[in-house]
C-alpha cells in the first residue's frame, strides 16, 4: 500500500519526475520555510469555529456572507483535520491510500458537507490559485468516496493582515473574507490512475518547467 497525500497528488501534477523520486526513492524536494504564522492562524480559527460547532450555531462570517450553514459536528472531525491522517480512502484500482487534512467542514440544511480551507496572507490582495482549487476538490472527492453528501460549493476563508492598524497595543489585526468556489473533482480518478502508471514505469524525464529538475540537471552538467 502506498500512501498518497493531497500534497503528493499536487506534486504529481506539477512534475511526474519529482513525484516518482519522492514515492519510489524517498528523494524529496528541499523543504520550504515553515509558515508558523499561518499555522497559528489556522489553529485560532479552528478554536473559534469549534465554539460554534459545539453550540450548533453559525459563526459571524457565515451570517455576514449569508451562508446557510453551521460547522459540522461529528466524532471524526478531529481526525479529518489532523496532519498526516486526515480524511482517508483506499483506492482499490491503484492500491493508493489517499488522504488529506481539511481545515474545516460545514453542513447546510440539505445535509451536504461544505469544504472550507483557511488561507492567511499579508498581501494587499489575495488570489485563488489553481492549486487551491485542486486542494479543495481532493477534499470533496475524499468525502464523496466515504459516502457523504457534498456540496459542490466550497469556501476559502482568507485572513488578511490589516496593515493600516499597525500594532495597536501590541496586537496585529486581520480582516476575514470568504470566497465561494465551485468544485469539480471528476479529474481526481484519472490523475490517480496516471500516477500509478508513472510509478509502474521508469523514471520520467526532467520537466522543462520544473525548477527543481532543471537545477539538478544543471548541477550534474556543471559537475
Amino acid at each position: 500500500m502506498i500512501k498518497i497525500s493531497r500534497s503528493k497528488m499536487e506534486r504529481f501534477l506539477e512534475c511526474p519526475r519529482c513525484f516518482w523520486l519522492e514515492v519510489k526513492k524517498g528523494i524529496r524536494r528541499p523543504p520550504s520555510f515553515p509558515y508558523t504564522i499561518n499555522s497559528a492562524i489556522d489553529s485560532l480559527l479552528k478554536q473559534e469555529f469549534d465554539v460554534h460547532r459545539e453550540g450548533g450555531t453559525a459563526h459571524y462570517i457565515m451570517k455576514k456572507y449569508n451562508i446557510d450553514a453551521i460547522p459540522y459536528k461529528c466524532k471524526e472531525i478531529e481526525t479529518w483535520r489532523q496532519n498526516f491522517v486526515g480524511i482517508q480512502f483506499q483506492h482499490k484500482p491503484t492500491g493508493f491510500l489517499v488522504f488529506g487534512a481539511v481545515d474545516d467542514v460545514w453542513i447546510n440544511p440539505a445535509g451536504e458537507l461544505i469544504v472550507v480551507d483557511y488561507k492567511a496572507t499579508g498581501a494587499n490582495e489575495y488570489n485563488i490559485y489553481d492549486s487551491y482549487k485542486r486542494q479543495m476538490e481532493v477534499y470533496q472527492w475524499l468525502l464523496l468516496q466515504n459516502g457523504y453528501k457534498v456540496s459542490e460549493i466550497g469556501y476559502f476563508l482568507f485572513a488578511r493582515v490589516n496593515k493600516n492598524n499597525g500594532f495597536a497595543e501590541g496586537k496585529l489585526s486581520f480582516n476575514l473574507s470568504l470566497e465561494a468556489q465551485k468544485g469539480d473533482s471528476a479529474w481526481v480518478e484519472s490523475a490517480l490512475l496516471s500516477a500509478r502508471s508513472i510509478l509502474d514505469n521508469g523514471i520520467p524525464v526532467a520537466a522543462a518547467e520544473c525548477p527543481y529538475c532543471q537545477f539538478a540537471k544543471g548541477s550534474m552538467a556543471g559537475g
